[in-house]
């Protein structure tokens, strides 16, 4: 008597037939357009291949429980040799999809979705269900709510990436329900101001070698606030991968050295006279909130690296630390020089961190603070030294648009797209 083979255990076989076939075919020799569209249709391939293994541990616990296992996560990390690590993030997202968020499920079987995608969305999405008892919504609007939000976060699914989603999310709710939106954040952000206060933290511990381990858990703002002090004694740059400079003999030391230098420079330049009064001297912290917030207390600020926090905090903020709002042309910052001068101010260049947030060469993320002003015009042909006429760049993108080898466009969103000639 013939054996019947399962009809979706053949479809596997199949599948390692074709994933076969393909290993034997050598990649190198292809031309740039087919490697171009071999990679992003095998990328598309392993995440359908991965939402659909996440799927089937989603509904495979008596699998697990038939040979004794904890759950079905550490029986396939067992069986299969990955990591549990892999494997938990994989059952996580199937459930979700399979419980919960079955729109997200489909568009990752469809392929519309990647699993990197997937797992930020189910995340926006969780947070989102979770926050419900903060704004006292009815239970069928808080439905409606969740099921938009859903549809929208798989629509911007098709432009962004995972990073891109996760900003998304966390602003999701001004898009699909703008009338809770900012009572929620003010809710959510007084509760995580009132935790990062309780878990402040800072240790030292000397290791016997002439050095200290200093361990810090601070607010976000406190964080920022140490970074800029510390960019303030460095120049970062990118190079070979890592950011890197030179010492004084010309050898290449990593960034995190320079940090580390940086902030036993900052130690020695403290006033010691002035610690009393408010920790040292006051840095200058860009907020971006309109001038009535900041007076009443009322509403949401924010910080230079796009991170939130409460007017109150803002507030507190502007008594100990040089504040800079984010009002363009206003008469103590000049944000349009024209052609006056052919470098941007520091006021300009603030205004560019705020509006760019990062390099604006199509896929680089490179902060703003490590990032050079550039004219979209050139100065010397005429170009305003305005924020009309400029744009961030990093090193290596500053680079690239001068030179010869390589074309570029200006995309709709305003970034900047290179392309090598042929």
């Amino acid at each position: 008597m013939a054996h019947t083979v399962d009809p979706y255990l053949a479809d596997l076989e199949r599948l390692h037939a074709d994933l076969d076939r393909l290993a034997e075919r050598d990649p190198v020799f292809l031309p740039v357009t087919t490697k171009r569209q071999a990679l992003l249709m095998g990328a598309l391939a392993s995440s359908r291949a991965q939402a659909i293994v996440a799927r089937m541990i989603a509904c495979a616990d008596d699998v697990a429980d038939a040979e004794g296992h904890r759950d079905v996560a550490s029986w396939l990390a067992h069986r299969s040799r990955d990591s549990l690590t892999t494997t938990r993030r994989a059952q996580r997202l199937g459930v979700a999809c399979e419980r919960r968020w079955h729109g997200v499920g489909s568009a990752l079987a469809e392929g519309r979705l990647s699993v990197d995608q997937g797992q930020v969305v189910v995340a926006a999405l969780d947070d989102l269900a979770c926050a419900r008892d903060l704004v006292d919504a009815p239970a069928e609007e808080w439905a409606d709510v969740l099921s938009r939000a859903e549809a929208h976060l798989v629509e911007q699914a098709v432009d962004f990436g995972p990073r891109e989603l996760r900003r998304l999310g966390e602003r999701l709710l001004e898009v699909v329900a703008p009338q809770w939106a900012d009572e929620l954040e003010r809710r959510q952000l007084e509760a995580a101001e009132r935790r990062a206060r309780r878990r402040t933290t800072l240790s030292v511990q000397h290791q016997g070698d002439g050095t200290a381990l200093i361990r810090a858990r601070v607010p976000e703002a406190v964080a920022l606030r140490l970074t800029t002090m510390l960019e303030s004694f460095t120049n970062p740059r990118k190079g070979d991968g890592e950011a890197v400079a030179a010492d004084a003999d010309g050898r290449r030391v990593p960034y995190e050295r320079r940090l580390g230098e940086a902030f036993c420079s900052l130690m020695e330049a403290l006033d010691p006279a002035r610690l009393p009064l408010h920790g040292g001297d006051a840095t200058t912290l860009v907020i971006t909130m309109d001038l009535a917030t900041l007076t009443a207390g009322l509403g949401t600020a924010t910080l230079a690296d796009g991170s939130r926090i409460t007017a109150g905090e803002a507030r507190r903020l502007a008594c100990t630390a040089g504040l800079v709002p984010a009002v363009l042309g206003t008469r103590s910052v000049p944000l349009d020089l024209g052609r006056a001068t052919r470098l941007f101010s520091p006021g300009q260049r603030k205004a560019l961190a705020i509006r760019d947030s990062e390099c604006r060469a199509d896929g680089c993320t490179i902060p703003s603070t490590w990032c050079e002003a550039h004219h979209l015009t050139p100065w010397s042909a005429g170009g305003r030294t305005d924020l009309a006429n400029a744009l961030l760049l990093c090193s290596h993108h500053h680079h690239l648009i001068h030179d010869e080898r390589y074309l570029h466009q200006r995309m709709p969103n305003g970034d900047l797209r290179f392309s090598r000639r042929i």
